[in-house]
């Protein structure tokens, strides 16, 4: 529904304070206006509903005002307003009920410039609104009175369920932890993984949903993930392994020789989100951890044999990368803020310091830039953060969603001509989040409904739709909570796995594209690349990345909505190397499974070590190592490009015969004595 805006300015000049000054007198606003506020000393509020109060250890005077709407509308109170020259650091709470039960219904701080307030509420008709202003942050040279302004506008009526569910139990998911959704065995089909203390429990998904439940037994046991699971193939064999972050450290369960056996590095960790990533590009995945006590730690995987790992702590490990100095680190998101290429890190906090974002500096440095972004707003106690462009504009937004007070949502306004990056501006107001006041740990965003534009499930059983303008509204559904994520019965829509308890999305006529990807130089699984897709709709940006939300895993496929769309125009894979791999024209409601490299032509591999000849071949390929060689070839391997491996050889001094694959193009990936990964395409006959 379009937005009717009705403002009649009215301004009041008369002192209004006396009457201002307890909840029992308050003052009379009759409708839209601008209306002046005295000095702040009247009887104080001891319920505090904006955020920053959580800490109050004395109850700031008020000032009392009373509003009764004749109709249903979206109100909005600023003191964000030109009459406020300067804006001061003002704060309000708005209330129902009586003067002696006062019920919060919303509240405000800092959402304005320089700390004004703006804060947004749905109100009934014929229901009293009690607000009040209190002077927590005025000292007695500021407390010299200000001015409100009071809009009212259309409720935005939220739409009909967008998308339902189906649900279904099945028993066999039983372990003691059920959080993560993710290709196990390197078929690009979700599947859902279940740990306990000595066994990994698998449902591989078959066809139409089908699943064939395995068991891993784990004999050495190490670290539950009672705090967050993260996924990945860290060893390059081919097979998905897992990070448990426990309050006492982590442990890493890597896949080996058809089973799995569990690593326990022994270095104290209180970890809340952890993840998997390549902090330093050289195409090994590492391993994250948000510490809760001490600055964030993080393993650098050596690659080699055995893939050593090698732990840093940052601030406190002689070299380490830098990603903050202190505690409160909760959740730790991977993802290209500013455009440049490479991966930087936004950590949510909780217990009181600002959340914090970390530019790569693409040399191994990371620079923490929470300052000039504007994203560093005080106090936001998050668990996490809902990350992506919700605007469809190319960039990557933040909607920093509270585990207590209030939402704040963050549109990234690219700066691209200085070195500033990603510089964010606070359009909580008005967006929907200012008026959900369900609050909640965990929150993760997709598009559910496969409309085009990037939904968020958080609390209060309830999806945040978007409404394609930088709003959201609420659909509630019984039982829904945020959980393990990703498509398990293959339909291009995604699923909600909570216990043994899936939900299954149905399917609403909306259109779709997967995309699921296998590494050759990058890292295997292609986490930390940039997927653009581009249609009538303009553009759609995903990242694939391995830990989001604060304690689930979920799938590392790239989802794409692209609503009655028929057609794709175009598909753009970023990956980590700096390869680009561009498809043209792709038809939705398929996956578009993409082997690194696969649209660049024969010689258009820059991998710095070796050539391939002949290329088309007929019977046999030669491998030409560059001059002054710096590595030690181990293996090759060869993959069609559907992502299969067809064949591997140590003999890489020898013509590799390769008479018995059919005709087409293929990849010949060379892994080197750190488990580094070159390739090069080559057509055969």
């Amino acid at each position: 529904m379009k937005k009717i805006t009705l403002i009649i300015t009215l301004l009041l000049m008369a002192p209004l304070a006396k009457a201002q000054d307890s909840c029992g007198a308050p003052t009379n606003i009759p409708g839209p206006g601008i209306y002046a506020v005295g000095v702040i000393n009247g009887t104080a509020t001891t319920v505090i509903c904006a955020d920053n109060g959580i800490n109050d250890q004395v109850n700031p005077a008020s000032e009392w005002f009373i509003y009764t709407p004749t109709a249903n509308h979206t109100v909005v109170i600023s003191t964000d307003i030109a009459a406020n020259n300067p804006r001061k650091d003002t704060r309000v709470h708005v209330y129902t009920g009586s003067c002696s039960t006062l019920t919060c219904v919303a509240g405000d701080d800092d959402s304005g410039s320089n700390y004004s307030s703006v804060v947004t509420f749905n109100v009934t008709a014929g229901t009293s609104y009690i607000f009040a202003f209190d002077n927590k942050w005025l000292d007695a040279t500021q407390n010299t009175g200000f001015s409100f302004q009071l809009t009212e506008s259309a409720v935005v009526v939220p739409p009909t369920n967008p998308i339902t569910y189906t649900t279904q139990t099945i028993s066999t998911i039983n372990s003691n932890y059920n959080i993560c959704v993710v290709d196990m065995n390197g078929d690009h089909l979700d599947d859902i993984v279940g740990v306990s203390q000595n066994n990994l429990r698998v449902h591989l998904q078959g066809a139409g949903g089908t699943f064939n439940v395995v068991d891993y037994p784990i004999a050495e046991g190490g670290n539950q993930p009672t705090w967050s699971m993260a996924a990945g193939d860290y060893n390059r064999d081919g097979h998905t392994d897992l990070v448990l972050g426990s309050g006492s450290g982590l442990s890493i369960w890597r896949s080996d020789l058809g089973g799995y056996h569990s690593i326990t590095p022994g270095d104290y960790i209180f970890c809340q989100r952890t993840n998997f990533a390549d902090l330093n590009n050289d195409g090994n995945l590492d391993i994250f951890s948000c510490h809760d006590i001490a600055p964030n730690c993080y393993y650098l995987n050596g690659g080699g044999p055995n893939n050593n790992l090698t732990f840093y702590q940052s601030t406190v490990t002689s070299g380490s990368m830098v990603f903050g100095s202190i505690g409160g680190n909760y959740s730790t998101l991977f993802t290209d803020f500013d455009n440049d290429g490479d991966v930087d890190v936004f950590i949510s906090k909780c217990s009181g310091p600002p959340c914090e974002l970390h530019r790569n500096n693409g040399n191994g440095t990371y620079s923490d830039i929470s300052a000039q972004a504007g994203i560093n707003v005080t106090p936001i106690q998050t668990w996490s953060s809902a990350v992506g462009d919700f605007d469809n504009d190319g960039d990557m937004d933040i909607i920093i969603t509270a585990s207590a007070g209030t939402h704040k949502f963050f549109r990234n306004d690219l700066d691209t001509t200085t070195n500033n990056g990603a510089v964010f501006t606070n359009i909580t107001s008005g967006s929907g989040w200012d008026t959900n006041t369900s609050i909640n740990i965990d929150n993760v965003t997709y598009d559910f409904d496969n409309d085009g534009f990037l939904d968020v499930l958080g609390g209060g059983n309830k999806i945040m739709f978007n409404q394609h303008n930088n709003t959201f509204a609420p659909i509630s559904y019984s039982g829904i909570a945020v959980c393990a994520i990703g498509d398990l019965n293959n339909d291009g829509f995604l699923d909600l796995q909570s216990g043994n308890t899936i939900r299954y999305a149905v399917p609403n006529g909306n259109k779709w594209l997967k995309v699921a990807l296998q590494g050759i130089q990058s890292n295997i699984n292609g986490i930390g690349a940039r997927i653009e897709i581009y249609g009538s709709w303009g553009k759609q940006i995903r990242d694939i990345r391995s830990g989001e939300g604060f304690k689930y895993m979920n799938s590392m496929n790239a989802h794409f909505g692209i609503g009655q769309a028929t057609t794709i125009d175009q598909v753009i894979i970023r990956w980590p190397s700096g390869t680009v791999d561009t498809y043209h024209n792709v038809s939705p409601n398929q996956t578009l499974m993409v082997v690194e490299g696969a649209t660049l032509a024969t010689n258009a591999f820059n991998n710095g070590v070796f050539a391939v000849y002949p290329s088309p071949a007929k019977s046999v390929i030669n491998i030409q190592f560059k001059n002054n060689l710096s590595i030690t070839p181990k293996s090759a391997a060869i993959y069609d490009l559907t992502g299969r491996v067809v064949l591997t050889t140590t003999e890489l001094n020898q013509p590799i015969n390769v008479e018995g694959l059919s005709s087409g193009a293929y990849i010949l990936s060379i892994t080197d004595s750190n488990n580094k990964n070159y390739g090069q395409k080559f057509v055969k006959e």
